[in-house]
């Protein structure tokens, strides 16, 4: 696919988007269609909420942009959520600006109109930002400068879909935060991204917490929580494994991690002075 000339925002998107002669026309809503490839999934929140009251009191005062695909048929180009307000808000027509352009020139631009806004969630503008990429052959600068951000941050964005989906799943609902996302990348181990992530939502971690545990299993020096939390997610996927644990710790008193690699395994049992090692032993010898 062709690349266009770059420019921030949708006007160097949008053909015609700088001339006088595109006068906008009040158009049915009824006859708008939205887009099939809109990239936003969340719209019934509070700033969607204001903005229908706003809507109801001033009407809508910047032009939505559509595009002609059949005879009293639109679809909509840019300006979802203020559409959306207006039939919240019980219009029953809207002013429109009609532009000619191609399927792409649609896709590109509702893409790029939603990853301008500031309450896009980090996940939807990382797959925005991989569509942009694979479907219109952008790079992370021509990404960037179109939605006024630097590289570094498109890049970090993108990153986000490295992580497994069910700590994707976790982000997009709003568990766990940006942030937390964002240090579970620096760990290079999936199981230990799993392991600290099922911690970070028991336990309620902080951002910083998360960092630290972070730090700790990319050098290698996963934590006691760490390794517990592993032990419980291995324990939920073999239920056999966490009977066998259990009935050790029972037995000797204590927490008892089994670990089993590829080709082998061991078996950890915690002391914490020296009579309680004599304890343990004492046991060891009458197993």
């Amino acid at each position: 696919m062709e690349k266009r000339g770059l420019g921030k925002g949708l006007g160097a998107l949008i053909p015609g988007a700088d001339r006088e002669e595109h006068a906008p026309t009040e158009i049915p809503l009824d006859q708008i269609s939205f887009n099939p490839y809109q990239p936003r999934k969340k719209t019934d929140d509070e700033k969607f909420q204001e903005l229908v009251k706003s809507v109801r009191m001033h009407g809508i005062l910047q032009p939505v942009v559509v595009r002609v695909i059949g005879p009293n048929k639109y679809e909509l180009v840019a300006g979802e959520r203020r559409c959306r307000a207006a039939a919240a808000a019980g219009l029953t027509r809207i002013p429109a600006t009609i532009r000619d352009m191609t399927n792409e020139q649609s896709l590109e631009a509702a893409l790029v109109e939603n990853l301008q806004r500031e309450d896009i969630g980090p996940l939807e503008a990382a797959h925005a930002y991989h569509r942009l990429a694979e479907e219109f052959g952008l790079t992370q600068d021509e990404i960037a400068f179109r939605i006024g951000k630097s590289r570094s941050a498109v890049a970090n964005t993108l990153r986000l879909l490295n992580l497994p989906e069910e700590i994707q799943s976790s982000l997009a609902s709003g568990e766990i935060t940006e942030g937390h996302a964002r240090a579970l990348l620096g760990v290079p181990d999936r199981n230990d991204q799993r392991a600290i992530w099922r911690l970070v939502v028991d336990s309620h971690l902080s951002v910083r917490d998360t960092e630290h545990l972070c730090r700790e299993a990319a050098s290698g020096n996963v934590s006691r929580e760490t390794s517990a939390a592993r032990r419980d997610q291995r324990a939920e996927l073999d239920p056999n494994m966490a009977e066998i644990e259990e009935h050790l710790r029972r037995l000797f008193g204590t927490r008892v991690t089994i670990n089993i690699g590829k080709d082998r395994g061991k078996i950890e049992i915690e002391f914490y002075n020296e009579d309680d090692l004599n304890r343990i032993l004492g046991l060891l010898g009458a197993v």
